[in-house]
């Protein structure tokens, strides 16, 4: 009896052996430490074409207002003044596109005056006088400005000039002394080009641009 017991107790020895010769040395392999890609100080491989980090250009709508021309003004004339910002600037135009004209139209010389330069208002006045002077009046409406894109940019000395191209609807209709439509219709709005240029001394501490030429697009 104890001779069989000895005998179990050697096999059972021979086969652990066996069992951690083969388990053992499989366990060992899996849980081998295999080192990340990039440990250790190592550099990550540089692609064959890497991305550049690129500085995003100044946005110009429009596709006169991508020449190199254009936007090599826009940022002289950011580079002297720090607070100029062409987004805001451009929307700036905008409303004063639409006042300038409603005031044009309404005969409103005080706004004129506050919005354009000397030479501008004095031919807006002078329109305006003309008109009067024939007993007619403008019921125009301005129905919307499809777009508003730099067409030039300069800055001359401390002078900055910037040209917005204006593309609007606009129904126009000119009436008589006694109201009648002499031209034009309120039914048909017309596409409308213009070419505006704005002024601003940049040394100057009245943020305001100026209406300084007019002209068809």
């Amino acid at each position: 009896m104890i001779i069989e017991i000895v005998i179990l107790a050697m096999i059972a020895a021979f086969l652990g052996l066996r069992l951690y010769s083969v388990l053992g040395r499989r366990s060992e392999h899996e849980e081998e430490v295999i080192p990340h890609r990039f440990e250790r100080g190592e550099t990550p491989p540089i692609a064959d074409n890497p991305p550049r980090q690129v500085r995003q250009p100044v946005v110009l709508h429009g596709a006169e207002s991508r020449a190199p021309a254009n936007e090599a003004g826009v940022r002289a004339i950011a580079s002297a003044d720090p607070a100029f910002d062409l987004l805001g600037f451009l929307e700036g135009a905008k409303s004063a596109y639409g006042m300038i004209l409603e005031a044009f139209w309404n005969g409103d010389k005080d706004t004129l005056r506050e919005l354009a330069d000397d030479d501008v208002y004095a031919s807006f006045a002078g329109a305006i006088d003309a008109r009067e002077e024939a007993g007619e009046t403008l019921d125009n409406r301005l129905i919307r400005i499809e777009d508003a894109s730099i067409h030039s940019a300069e800055l001359d000395g401390r002078t900055a000039r910037i040209a917005v191209l204006f593309v609007a609807d606009i129904a126009a209709v000119t009436r008589d002394a006694d109201g009648n439509v002499i031209a034009g219709s309120l039914d048909d709005a017309i596409e409308s080009r213009d070419v505006w240029t704005f002024r601003r001394n940049i040394g100057s501490s009245d943020p305001n641009w100026v209406l300084d030429e007019t002209d068809e697009g």
